[in-house]
């Protein structure tokens, strides 16, 4: 088991996140001062304060912070699996099969669950597609995945366009802050947290032979790793990872990109350490943007994924130069 040198920068993130919580419970239309929160955390305040705080914003800020480290783990599990530091988890056209599900399920008038779960639907569907699709009558390779994969999300996206084209003005918004990530309505933080504790827990032991698979197939296979089982796994996991996520807030992009690359630069890259810190980083980063993305028109809300891309597009430029 990794020792202290492990469990000091996890500390860290632990506190950071804390700390990222404390901060987005606090901001909002209603400004709530860091000792009020506490004192509700604590069991007392008013009933006015119990409410804002526990039942209106601390679901959505969980969300936000399992949902941002769902996606940086299936990230840094995809950039294992296909040996691609630019591998992301929409890479494999994960988010445009639950984009369908989703509209389709918009488009006759649903809401709540039966989007949500329309939207998994359609992105287990889309993993069953591009992973039958990439191994036809033989084996399948990373590349061959990939390709596979952008060349789905193509025929996902077309098929975004035709059903936006064909609904009526009145569905457009929601349908389009859904494509563009939005956490308002993303219902219960827990489920989506038991995903990513389980996966997290599965993963962790595997630490040593993902480490071994990063470097390829052939020194993996080399060393008496079981390349093929292992594969499917972190594919079956990132899958999982990313259709929860999507199921929960939508599209939100660059934080599965982002975030493992940013990791190891600081970490270095062993899996043991970078995907629990993933997990980690990837939850405050997306509290910290959906704190920005409620805050910077209110009482209007932006979409979280603007305020993703908005950040995540110059640092990944920023980190790329300076890997050169």
């Amino acid at each position: 088991m990794p020792g202290s040198s492990f469990l000091r920068p996890l500390v860290g993130l632990v506190l950071m996140g804390m700390l990222a919580v404390l901060v987005a419970v606090s901001v909002g239309s209603s400004h709530v001062g860091f000792s009020k929160v506490l004192w509700v955390f604590a069991g007392g305040g008013s009933e006015l304060d119990r409410t804002l705080i526990l039942d209106l914003r601390l679901p959505r800020v969980l969300s936000a912070f399992v949902v941002g480290g769902l996606l940086a783990v299936a990230g840094a599990l995809m950039q294992v699996l296909l040996r691609n530091p630019l591998a992301d988890p929409y890479v494999l056209g994960l988010s445009g099969g639950a984009a369908v599900g989703a509209l389709l399920a918009m488009l006759a008038g649903t809401a709540g669950f039966i989007v949500s779960g329309s939207a998994f639907a359609g992105a287990m569907l889309a993993t069953l597609l591009v992973f039958g699709l990439a191994h036809g009558s033989g084996s399948w390779t990373p590349s061959r995945l990939l390709l596979t994969g952008v060349v789905v999300a193509a025929g996902w996206g077309a098929l975004i366009t035709l059903i936006l084209s064909m609904t009526p003005a009145a569905r457009l918004p929601g349908m389009l802050y859904w494509l563009m990530g939005d956490l308002s309505h993303s219902g219960q933080p827990w489920p989506g947290m038991l995903v990513l504790v389980l996966v997290c827990l599965l993963v962790l032991p595997l630490g040593r032979s993902l480490n071994v698979l990063a470097r390829g197939s052939m020194q993996a296979a080399a060393l008496g790793v079981s390349v093929r089982p292992l594969e499917w796994l972190i594919y079956l996991l990132a899958s999982v990872l990313t259709a929860t996520a999507v199921t929960m807030a939508g599209a939100v992009g660059f934080v599965g990109l982002v975030v493992p690359h940013m990791l190891r630069l600081v970490l270095g890259n062993d899996q043991r350490l970078i995907l629990p810190a993933c997990a980690l980083a990837g939850g405050i980063l997306l509290v910290l943007a959906d704190t920005l993305a409620r805050n910077v028109i209110a009482p209007e809300q932006l979409p979280v994924g603007v305020i993703t891309a908005l950040l995540g597009v110059p640092t990944f430029l920023y980190l790329l130069y300076r890997s050169r």
